[in-house]
């Protein structure tokens, strides 16, 4: 009775391990995941629970184009372990309504048949009213967000699979500094979603610092012949934490003081501005007191600026006085009579 059990543990722990189309895994990286997850078996033996079990009973296809074989399901494939609950389903159509904001078609595509799921077990739901969900959910973002930047399915797929299986990538890239294209060999380190875009992490060539590229501005993509290296040392929360992403002005934390008008006071009481913060009531005004330990970066400025007429910055004073001239900046173009005019 136990090895029928083993055997259905591993059928379903194939099951879950294969991707549906576009993606692809092959039979030496099934058999490692299989291994790390306790199922001691040999290559002869998955090969046959691949073709002779799971394929006649499930849309398994074999891509035998090139060595070593690499196996999927149709992409309309649905298997859902274990089923969804109602809460369930109501979290993933919040998380694709807030995802369709931040990451490219491609990306959200290749949870689609998770999130139809969720709006299909909803949308059966009529005696209990919950059918009616799609017009009683609503992801809305914070603040004016750009559209996802475009993203050739293969791309991701090539950089996805690259980043997970420790494989080079020969690339071109169009470099935005300089509108040129360039050819190279990619070591992915890392990926970051950030805002609209996505950015690979990688060294390239025989090069050992990591640099970022745009996944939109990769125009051709294919595994290479060159072995992977691995950047020693590199940390992904380290490589963040150090500013990469947010344009550092210093590397220590500084004191923000600022008055707030009451609506910003209430945003920032519910969804603080930084872990260490207070807000004190001003003497004989409905306004507070801001004071902060935040990050001495450009992104924190932005912000600030984007607050415009309702805060008043304090400190540091070099803030204060940027938020100054950029306003300045601003009313002296608003003076002038537009170009076209």
């Amino acid at each position: 009775m136990s090895e029928i059990r083993e055997t259905l543990f591993r059928y379903l722990t194939l099951l879950q391990l294969i991707p549906r189309s576009p993606g692809r895994i092959s039979t030496p990286v099934l058999l490692e995941k299989l291994q790390e997850r306790g199922f001691q078996i040999d290559t002869r033996s998955l090969q046959r629970d691949l073709r002779d079990k799971l394929a006649l009973h499930f849309p398994l296809i074999c891509d035998d184009d090139s060595k070593p074989y690499r196996w999927y399901f149709d992409r309309a494939f649905h298997c859902n372990l274990p089923a969804l609950d109602v809460p369930s389903a109501l979290t993933l159509v919040l998380a694709e309504e807030y995802l369709r904001g931040l990451l490219p078609p491609v990306v959200i595509g290749q949870l689609a048949p998770q999130f139809s799921d969720a709006r299909r077990l909803l949308d059966d739901m009529e005696r209990n009213g919950l059918s009616q969900w799609a017009k009683r959910v609503r992801a809305i973002p914070n603040g004016k967000a750009l559209l996802p930047a475009q993203l050739e399915e293969n791309t991701w797929q090539s950089v996805a699979q690259a980043l997970l299986e420790k494989k080079a990538l020969d690339v071109t890239y169009l470099s935005r500094s300089r509108e040129v294209r360039k050819s190279f060999t990619l070591h992915p380190q890392g990926l970051v979603s950030r805002h609209s875009v996505t950015y690979l992490l990688a060294t390239v060539n025989d090069y050992d610092d990591v640099r970022q590229f745009a996944l939109q501005r990769i125009e051709a993509v294919a595994f290479s012949n060159n072995a992977w290296r691995e950047s020693e040392g590199f940390d992904l929360d380290d490589y963040i934490g150090s500013g990469a992403f947010g344009y550092p002005q210093g590397s220590d934390d500084v004191r923000l003081v600022a008055h707030v008008e009451p609506q910003v006071a209430w945003l920032l009481t519910e969804t603080p501005l930084a872990e260490r913060q207070t807000l004190t009531p001003i003497p004989d005004s409905d306004w507070q007191r801001l004071e902060a330990e935040v990050p001495d970066d450009q992104q924190t400025l932005w912000w600030l600026r984007g607050m415009g007429a309702s805060m008043d910055v304090i400190e540091p004073q070099v803030w204060r006085d940027d938020i100054r001239t950029n306003a300045e900046r601003v009313l002296s173009r608003l003076d002038k009579a537009p170009a076209d005019a």
